[in-house]
């Protein structure tokens, strides 16, 4: 067997993380006071004063080949180190431990702008990604109109690329990534900027230099279809750490059933996830599909079942259970809200422990990442919140049957509209 054109080797990246202990509001005299107060103060006393830092590894121990010609997918949830896998491999970052090997050229896109100065034109950019990639000019004009034609960017070729949208940048560099014939071609979510169809587009694009060219490419993506369309095998990321490599089906099917099984833990060590109010009566969560198995993975439409466990034989049973949820997106925000009380769903039960069911027909979130914060109460009283207890993803899909699937960059919400078109009447 040929010699891989990526081999990683023990691979590790720490950062620092500093905390700077201060109040959350200070006026420009209590400033001005403690900066005084700090020259005249003993050294023992300024030490204590200093930050406190600690390591984080974003990615420990990852091992690793893909060999030419493969078309690599990478999954896992926010945060499991899958931007910092690419830029490692990209270059653009320093490993702290291990080491990468590259038979080839690089090109990446890993996030909107990457590569591109703001000043020069899409014209000039163009010549200047080339350039960096190590071709002649005689190499980039062979290549520029299909660049320009794939792109569709004819009429701004000449504007600076500052003045351009989110999706002509994409456009465009995706374009030059791809057509300028790097040995590797790595992309990130960066292309959930762009509008489905350009999506497709690239995607298509991917498997063709792949195929043809025996190019290989790195794709991450929370668009599971995607990756099961297009990609030869997957890396499955969790923590910073490899959880398996395999066939995309096999690394899929272990992704999707990931967090099936929800414990919450009850005691003390859970309270990273807790408000500092909530007592621990909080057993267990889980999702599942309308049909009651386990799932974490839901197209859009679909049907979804929440389940709550929760114990309180420690205190007082229950006279009314009240669950309520917040969903949130990957950054953080809350998307969605619904409690019992709120629907008039509460019933009195006495109940010591028992498992809350919510049951949605339908999930009209748009394509991504998300999570789930429970919160259970009696009645309005506040009992328990767990914060990030489930997470899920949903899948694009061709929600309105018109081969325009909902866009994932225009907000966390898909409407289900009724459109009315009518004439205005002629005057006269």
């Amino acid at each position: 067997m040929a010699a891989p054109i990526i081999s990683a080797e023990n691979l590790g990246k720490r950062y620092r993380l500093r905390h700077q202990a201060k109040a959350p509001y200070t006026t420009l005299r209590d400033a001005l006071a403690h900066g005084a107060r700090r020259l005249f103060a003993p050294p023992s006393v300024r030490a204590g004063d200093a930050s406190t830092e600690e390591d984080f590894w974003a990615l420990k121990d990852i091992n690793f080949t893909v060999q030419q010609g493969d078309v690599v997918g990478i999954v896992g949830r926010n945060g499991a180190g899958k931007s910092t896998l690419l830029k490692l491999v990209s270059r653009i970052a320093e490993p702290t431990t291990g080491r990468i090997r590259l038979r080839g050229r690089v090109a990446s896109l890993l996030e909107v702008g990457t590569g591109f100065h703001p000043e020069l034109t899409g014209r000039e950019n163009i010549f200047l990604n080339g350039a960096i990639l190590g071709m002649n000019k005689s190499e980039i004009r062979s290549k520029f109109d299909e660049i320009v034609a794939f792109a569709e960017v004819e009429r701004f070729l000449d504007t600076p690329v500052k003045h351009y949208s989110s999706g002509m940048y994409v456009r465009l560099a995706f374009a030059v990534a791809a057509h300028l014939e790097p040995e590797i071609l790595i992309v990130d979510e960066v292309l959930a900027v762009g509008d489905s169809q350009f999506q497709q587009k690239c995607i298509g694009k991917m498997r063709d230099v792949s195929q043809s060219s025996g190019r290989t490419v790195l794709f991450v993506s929370h668009n599971l279809a995607a990756v099961e369309h297009l990609c030869t095998s997957a890396v499955f990321l969790r923590a910073g750490h490899l959880e398996a490599m395999g066939t995309t089906e096999d690394i899929l099917d272990q992704y999707r059933s990931m967090g099936m099984k929800n414990t919450v833990a009850s005691s003390d060590h859970s309270r990273d996830q807790r408000p500092h109010w909530a007592t621990p009566v909080i057993t267990a969560a889980s999702l599942r599909a309308s049909t009651g198995e386990p799932r974490n993975s839901f197209g859009i439409g679909d049907a979804m079942r929440m389940q709550i466990s929760f114990d309180v034989s420690q205190r007082a049973p229950l006279a009314t259970p009240c669950l309520g949820i917040v969903i949130k997106n990957s950054l953080n925000m809350a998307v969605a809200a619904v409690n019992m009380r709120m629907t008039g769903s509460l019933e009195s039960q006495h109940m010591a422990s028992g498992t809350v069911t919510c049951e949605l027909d339908e999930v009209l979130l748009a394509p991504g990442t998300y999570s789930v914060d429970a919160w259970l109460g009696d009645g309005a009283v506040d009992i328990d919140m767990v914060e990030g207890c489930l997470s899920f993803d949903v899948e694009s899909t061709d929600f309105y049957g018109s081969g325009v699937p909902p866009f994932s960059h225009l907000g966390p919400l898909v409407l289900k509209p009724r459109w009315c078109l009518s004439r205005t009447p002629q005057s006269g």
